[in-house]
This record gives C-alpha cells, structure tokens and sequence, in this order.
C-alpha cells in the first residue's frame, strides 16, 4: 500500500441571519447537504437576527475534492421553521453554495440572500463562509484491517461449487482497495487478470443532431462525451465546433480480475455501454455497443486482445421516443469507438489498477480511473465511486495576497500601454514595492545623470490603498439600465479614470454584483498628508448608464468618505520582508444621488475598502525614464533636488553635441521613434488577428449555415414523404368508411323494422296489463268493502251481547235479592242460569274473534296483491324506459357516424387543396430560379420582382390562417390534431421565407 492520499475538511460556517420575521412559536434550523451527507445546526429562536454561530464540516480526500468540482457538485444549504407544539417542518428557502469557489485559507464571510423564501417581504439572509482545511489528524493503522475482507476466498476453496452454479445476475464488479482492481466472479475462480479499455477516437456529423428549431448560439458552447465504465462515470475533454470535431482521442482502462467464462457471463447480464453527446446537462444523442461480443472463445483472448470497434451512429431521444425514419447513412452522426479487452501476463501488481501501456503512436490520452474509497469507521460516510482523475499539467501560480487581484479598465490604450508593467507587477506581487523604490543600475554615467528623479520626503510610508465596489441595489428609475460605475481620485498617482467593466444589466428591487470593480493603488505619502485628504477630499463614485445605440447618461453621484478607513481598528500582519504592518478595513453601504432632477436616492452602492500601512519607504530617490513610471507615486513635493555645481565644470563649454544633455535627448528621441515603430507593429499584428478571427468565424457560421440547410432539405423530403402516406391512408379510410355506410344503411333498416315490430308488442302488452290490473283492483275493492260491512255488523252483534249480558247481570243482582231468604235454591238457579249464560257468550266470543281474525287474513293477502300489481307495473315501465333508451343511442350512433363521414371528405377536400397548393409554389419557385439564371437583371428589375412573391406569399398565409380558424370554429379539432400542426407548421414557414424576401 501506497501513502493515504491527503485528508481535506470542508468546513461551512454559519454564523447569523437577519431581516427573518419574529415567530414566537416556531424554531428555526439550517440542514446541509452536500455528497449524499445530511448536517444541521441547532434549533434556535425564530427572531428576526438569528444566532446559529454553528460549523458544518465534510471530510474526503484531495482526489474525491477534484472529482466534485468536474462534476460542479453544490452545497445545498435548506432553512426550516420548526413549531414547538405540533413538531411541523415548514420549508422557508434554501442557499447553494458553489464547491469550485472554495478556496484553502481564510476567506471572507458573505451575506447569502434566501431563495424560493417564504418570506418575500423581508428577504432574508444568512451570513455564511466556506473554507478548505486540511485534515492534520494522525492516521491509524488498525482501520487497514476493517478494510480487506479478502479471506473469504479461502472459505470458498473449501466449498465443493461449479461455475455452471454461478448466476449471471448475481456477477458485480467488486473493488479491491488495497491491490487495486475489480472482482469480478467468486474469488476462487478469479486468477487472471485482464484490462479493460474503452477509446473515443473521431466523431462526424454531430450537428444532425442539433434540432433545426434551435438557433446556434453566438457564444460557443461545450460540448463532450460521457459514458459510465463498472460504475466510474467518464467523460473527454470538451470541444466547441460541431461541424469539424477536433479533440484527442481518449482512453480509459481499468484491471480486473476474473476468470474468462465468468467474464463472459458477466458481459452476456449488463447491459449495453451507452456513449451520449452532452452538452452541460443535456444529452443530444446516444449510442449502445454490446459487450457481448468480446469473448468468444477462450483461447482467443490469450492470443491477443478482444475489441469491438468502429464507427456507431448517435440517435438523438426525440427519435428514439417518437421512431422518426433514419437520416441517411451520409448525413447520420457518428461517433469511432474502440472497446478492447486485453489479458495481462503479469498477475502481481498490486501498486496500480491500470496497466500502464507503452505511448502510443497516436496522441491518445491515458485515462485511469481510480477505485473508489472505502467507508471507514472515522469518517462516517461514504465516497462517491465515480471518481475519475485527469492528469492536467498546470503551471506554477504565483502566490498573491489575501485580497483579489487588482483589474483596472484605463482611459485609453496609451495609457494601458504605459502602465502595462506596473500593472504586471501589481497582478503578480503587489505588496513588493520596495523592489520598485529600489533604484535601477546604471550602464553608464550620462543616464544617471541625464534621468529626472522624484525625492521622497523621509517621513513618507509606503501605502496601499484598495476598493471594491461590490453590488449595486435599491434601483429606483423607470427603465433597467446596462450599469458601469466610474471614479477618479488624483491623489492616489494617476489621473485615469478607473471602470468597471463589462456593464451590468441592473432592474429595480435587484442586487447585481459589479464585475471588475477592484482596484489597488500603492503610493507613498506622509501619514499626516494622508490624513489630511482623506478627511478634506471625498471620492465621487458616478454611476453611468452605458447605451449602444445613445450618448452615455450620468444617472448620479455617490460621496464615499475615505476617512472612514481611518477611524477603524488596525489588525497587525508582517509583510513579505517581515516587517510588521497594519491593516485597516471598513465597508458600508451609501446612497447614489441623482444628478439630474431633485437631489433625491437613486441606487444604492455597497463598498469595501481596506488601507495598508507597510511602513518607511527605504529609498528616498527614484530614477524616473517616463512619465508613466511615477503612476504608482501619490501627490509629492515636486520640487528636485538641485544638482550640485562642481569646479571642473565651470570651464568653457565643448561642442554643443558633446553635452550630456543632448546626449539624453539623442537617446529619448532615439527612444520615441523605437516606441512609435512598436505600437504600429503591434497595432498590425492585432489588426491581423482580428482579420483572421473574423474569417475562421465567418467560414465557421457558413459551414454551420449549409449543415442546417442541408439537414432541413432532408427534413422536409421526409415530410412530403410522410404526408404522401397520410394522403394513402385517408383514400383507404374512405374506402372503409363508404363500405361502413352502407352497412350502416342495411342495419339501420334492420333496426328500424326490429323496432316497430317491438313496439308494437309492448304496446299490446302494456295495454293488456292495464285492463287486467285494474279489473283486479275493482275486485279487490268490492271484497274490501264487503269485509267492512261485516266487521260493522260483527260490532253490532257485540254490542248487542255486551247490552243484554249487562241486562242479565242486573236481573240476576234483583232474582238474588228477591231469593235471598232460599239462599241453596236461589244460588243454584241462579248457577245454572250463569253458566248457560256463560256457555252462551263464551260461543259468541269466539265466533266473534274467529271472524275478526277472518276479516284481518283477508285485509292482509288484498294488500299484498295490491303491493305486487303495482311491482309489476313499476318493473314493466322499467323495461320500457330502457329500450326507449337503447332506440336513442341507435340513432345518435347513425348520426355520428354520419357526421363522421362529413368531416372526412371535408379533411379530404383541405389535404388535396394543400397539396395542389405545394406543388404551385414548387412550380413558382422552379419558374423564379430559372427566370433568374436566364435573365440576371440590376437591382431596380430584382426589386420588382421580389414584390409579386410576397403579395403571393401574403395571399397564401392568410388562406392558410383562414382554414386553421375555420377548422378550430367547428370543435371538432384542437390544436392537437395533425391537420391543425401541419397548417401551423406551414404559416410559420411562409412567414420565415416571406421575412426573407423582405
């Protein structure tokens, strides 16, 4: 094993937040995502300035880091509202923060705005810094152990199995950390070693695959291939014209370790290797080549290596969803592809995962694509398996201060011209300017004498000076303005105005970050100098408002007071000397005054400035060549120091050209003719470029011009193609719909006398049903009213008994009064007499109560009659309701299918209309082609011609319009129908061409 690659931490400070609405009952809670890893801060209060003051970190090595930042991988950061009752997660806005921007060191803390906020009023932001630190832990050795299961093989050595019990959908690839390669197939069987290679050599024809709706962009963009390899996702160096491919032909291998027969199991189970054309993260086409085909036999492979290799077409996905016809074999896009697999005779190489082969003849690129990293237990999480690393040979970058480099728009390109090496030195160290204090060595005594000095008073300190302007917000006009902002402030050594550029778009209620807008002045002045201007002598920052096509407008005028900076704490750092130095930082944001009109605020400009103080200048003369070298140098005594006069000089003079000074203005002349000679050569050499520019661009938008025209001709053959089909398959459907028609005809008279007989039936039957029920009814009603006569006269009877048993109960009181000095006698009669009584009126009870029970039988069986007649009444209606019904929707189905046959020979009439319409334009623009190639004419002729084709062209499009709004009119069509698409289709291609002739 190798030395473990380097650990890096990702580490997302987030501090703070403000303008959040106050919510007593809700918490707030930031969770960050970032390589399938959720982390979150604290709940804390849902006020209006949160305190998070909480850091996130992710750990991956320097390999995995390089990997995300290809893939453009973000760190998405989501805010929540948490109700401390009821436990709900509410959604408030999320921030992404861009893993390519951070960088390793201290980095200044950002206020990031809420996207997709909830809420909109208060915008509000979060205060966040990302830094890249480098993971200083001692690694421990006891984790190499957790990481290398490879005994299970020997338990496998001991199991009696076969290959022919291997499952085909079982075989993955599986990485070996620590020798470096795939296994694929159980470890036992697993002795060979064989390394698998994919190669994209050439492509042609890639712009087929570009729609003809979509316009070229001016603006080239990138376009690259991508395929997966055992999960490793890989992708080739971008490329921009389309027309004429040119990139390196790239490999990339990967070592595997199997058995041959499992090999050919595991290629015979995946799925085909998918190539797609991607540009960003589109896909324009794609190819599948099998990998079946590489072994076919096992001693093959160990005479030399399996390939699969040529050209394969790129099928872009409109067609493979919408199965378009083929494009020519010509004009198909195509894409060389070589797939080899090769077996090494080397088994132990545990140090690299690919076999190195030796450079090719071709310049094809080396490709290795890493095994991924194991989970380990210290790192709780787990690494992406697609890592791929590109050997890039990159240049040694000069180390720059903590600040941005400094980028300067000059006035004019004298002036850029002659600040050009100061403005080098500034990019590459600005703090070192004790070199340029230092003054030049000599070659002889006449420039040394002859060379104007700037004396530098002693008290003077070295000073540098920086401003950034950041954004621009609160706009408050009527129109979006292209914003660049503009300042001068002559004490800093130069009176050039220092810009932005290029211009901004800038709306109302937007914050658009300035481009450019950093600027460093390094000059030398005295401290009490300084103070003086600064807090005497405000920078005017303007904002301007920069038109094309119009005069450039001031909109207004913001006063920054410099001496801000110097009311700020000073921090101390050393400089690149060692010295030590202070530095003094202060932002704010200041209104924009408007320059026309009320002094009223019109923008909004947020500033950062930093002053830093480097001490003593050492030298106290500098020897200045041009005007141009004292840019740096702030406002100084302008007075030089007077030369002293020695005693050999005061002799006569000798001849005037012997002099020193017009030895020096020999040379300046001399210098100035050099000077001019060199601008003009370079201004030719520019001139050349931008000539050559031009052209290569020019032949590259004819070339894309004529791959469109081309493509649209083969476009439109195949619609005229597929419209002579569509033609074909009406005629046969009308073919169809007249045979249906008289079908139609046959049974609807079928139907119709089917119809009558029944109704008839049910007519004879409804009218039979009606007599019977209702001579039933009478016959029940007269034996109702029979049992009610007998119920009254059963009453009476009862009545009657109840009257004279009374009687006779009085009679027998008065017979046992009368007896009551016979009391045996008289109570035996009177016994005898009561029990015949009784006797008596117990039989009349029960016939009573017999022919009650009779008469409730009978009431009973009348109603259920009466309830089952009038059942079958309801079900009879019922029956006849429902053949009313399928009558009706007999009918209706006639009636559609009538209308259907209508709308058919009227689509008929339109399509044979079109056609005949096409063939005369044909006709029109074949009689324009030849009229022109026999009569060219000047172009007073060609202008009137060119008006009959339009008044032509005006009459076809609004025919056309016409019967597209008369075929919407029906409702019978949408925007949806073919017949509707193909009209749309043609108005937008009339207008093009009549736009063309205008």
């Amino acid at each position: 094993m190798g030395s473990r690659s380097e650990q890096m931490l990702i580490v997302v400070s987030i501090l703070e937040g403000r303008y959040f609405p106050k919510r007593h009952r809700h918490k707030i809670v930031v969770e960050a995502r970032f390589d399938g890893e959720l982390l979150a801060t604290d709940p804390v209060d849902h006020k209006s300035q949160p305190d998070f003051v909480t850091e996130l970190a992710w750990e991956l090595d320097r390999r995995s880091l390089y990997q995300h930042r290809l893939q453009r991988t973000p760190i998405k950061l989501y805010c929540y509202a948490i109700d401390s009752f009821s436990s709900a997660k509410e959604s408030v806005g999320y921030i992404i923060l861009d893993l390519r921007s951070v960088q390793e060191g201290k980095q200044a803390l950002k206020w990031y705005a809420l996207l997709s906020s909830k809420y909109t009023k208060s915008k509000p932001e979060i205060k966040i810094g990302v830094v890249l630190e480098t993971d200083a832990k001692p690694h421990v050795e006891a984790f190499k152990a957790r990481e290398a299961p490879p005994r299970e093989g020997k338990v496998l050595e001991t199991l009696p199995c076969s290959l022919l019990d291997v499952d085909p959908k079982s075989l993955t690839a599986i990485l070996n950390e620590e020798e470096s390669y795939y296994q694929i197939g159980p470890g036992a069987y697993c002795t060979d070693f064989f390394v698998l290679s994919v190669t994209i050599a050439f492509a042609t024809q890639l712009e087929q695959l570009i729609p003809s709706t979509i316009k070229l962009p001016d603006e080239r963009p990138e376009f690259f291939f991508y395929y997966s390899l055992l999960g490793n996702d890989v992708t080739n160096d971008p490329f921009t014209d389309l027309i004429n491919p040119n990139f390196a032909p790239e490999r990339a291998s990967v070592k595997i370790r199997s058995q041959t027969e499992i090999l050919r199991l595991f290629f015979a189970s995946q799925s085909n290797l998918q190539i797609h054309l991607c540009c960003g993260d589109r896909s324009l086409g794609s190819t599948e080549i099998s990998l079946a085909g590489l072994l076919k036999g096992n001693s093959e492979i160990l005479r030399h290596p399996a390939a699969v290799e040529g050209a394969f077409t790129l099928v872009p996905p409109e067609k493979k969803k919408q199965k378009l016809p083929p494009l020519p074999l010509d004009l198909s896009p195509t894409v060389g592809v070589s797939v080899a697999l090769k077996k090494e005779g080397i088994i132990s190489q545990p140090s690299s995962p690919v076999k190195m082969e030796p450079e090719p003849k071709s310049p094809v690129m080396q490709r290795i694509i890493p095994p991924q990293n194991a989970k380990t237990p210290d790192q709780g999480k787990s690494y992406s398996a697609d890592q791929v690393t590109k050997v890039v040979e990159a240049g040694s970058l000069t180390p720059e201060r903590s600040d941005s480099p400094p980028s300067r728009d000059q006035a004019t390109e004298n002036e850029a011209n002659s600040l050009q090496g100061e403005e080098n030195k500034k990019t590459h160290n600005a703090p070192a300017l004790d070199s340029q204090f230092r003054p030049a060595p000599t070659t002889n005594e006449s420039d040394s004498t002859s060379a104007p000095k700037i004396s530098i008073p002693a008290s003077a300190h070295h000073f540098c000076f920086a401003l950034d302007i950041r954004t621009i917000a609160q706009l408050d006009v009527n129109f979006a303005i292209n914003c660049i902002v503009r300042y001068t402030y002559p004490f800093f050594g130069t009176a050039a105005p220092i810009m932005t550029n290029p211009p901004v778009e800038v709306k109302k209620n937007m914050e658009v970050i300035l481009p450019q807008s950093f600027c460093a002045f390094d000059f030398a002045a005295p401290p009490h100098q300084l103070q003086d201007t600064f807090f005497r002598l405000p920078l005017l920052i303007e904002v301007w408002h920069k038109d094309k096509m119009t005069k450039d407008v001031l909109l207004g005028i913001a006063r920054l007071k410099l001496s801000h900076v110097l009311t700020v704490d000073k921090t101390r750092f050393l400089g690149l000397s060692g010295d030590q130095c202070w530095r003094q930082t202060y932002s704010e944001k200041i209104p924009v005054i408007a320059a026309q009109g009320p002094s009223s605020e019109i923008a909004e400009l947020y500033y950062s400035m930093t002053l830093e103080d480097y001490g003593l200048v050492k030298t106290q003369h500098i020897t200045v060549s041009d005007s141009s070298q004292s840019a740096n140098i702030g406002q100084q005594p302008s007075d030089l120091p007077a030369k002293p006069v020695q005693a050999s000089e005061l002799v006569a003079d000798t001849e005037p050209r012997e002099t020193m000074e017009y030895k020096a203005a020999f040379e300046l002349e001399i210098w100035k003719e050099m000077q001019e000679n060199l601008f003009e050569n370079q201004l030719k050499q520019k001139e050349l470029a931008h000539m050559q520019t031009l052209a290569d661009e020019w032949k590259r938008r004819d070339r894309e011009r004529e791959a469109l025209v081309n493509k649209k001709v083969v476009e439109y053959a195949a619609l005229e193609e597929q419209l002579q089909k569509t033609l074909a398959d009406l005629e046969e459907r009308e073919r169809h719909l007249g045979n249906g028609e008289i079908e139609l005809q046959r049974l609807r008279k079928e139907l119709q006398d089917d119809h009558d007989r029944k109704l008839r039936e049910m007519q004879d039957t409804t009218r039979r049903s009606t007599t019977d029920a209702t001579h039933q009814v009478e016959l029940e009603r007269l034996k109702f009213n029979q049992l009610q006569d007998d119920r009254m006269r059963l009453q009476q009877q009862l009545h009657e008994a109840e009257q004279k048993y009374k009687l006779l109960e009085k009679e027998f009181h008065q017979y046992k009064e009368q007896q009551s000095s016979k009391p045996e006698i008289r109570l035996q009669s009177e016994i005898n007499l009561l029990t015949l009584e009784k006797v008596e009126l117990e039989r009349k009870l029960e016939s009573a109560t017999k022919s009650k029970l009779h008469y409730k039988q009978q009431w009973g069986r009348a109603l259920k009659e009466l309830a089952r007649l009038k059942q079958r009444e309801q079900e009879n209606a019922m029956a006849r309701l429902k053949k009313q019904q399928q009558e009706l929707e007999h009918m209706r189905l006639r009636y559609l299918a009538a209308e259907e046959k209508e709308v058919v020979k009227t689509e008929r009439q339109e399509l044979e209309e079109i056609r005949n319409e096409l063939n005369r334009l044909k006709l029109q623009d074949d009689k324009k082609q030849s009229s022109v190639q026999r009569n060219p004419a000047s172009g007073e002729e060609a202008g009137d011609h060119v008006q009959r084709p339009d008044e032509a062209l005006d009459n076809y499009l609004t025919r056309l319009i016409e019967e597209r709004d008369t075929l919407l009119r029906t409702g019978v069509y949408t925007h949806e129908d073919r017949i509707i698409r193909e009209l749309d289709r043609q108005i937008r291609e009339t207008m093009v061409k009549r736009g063309g002739h205008t």
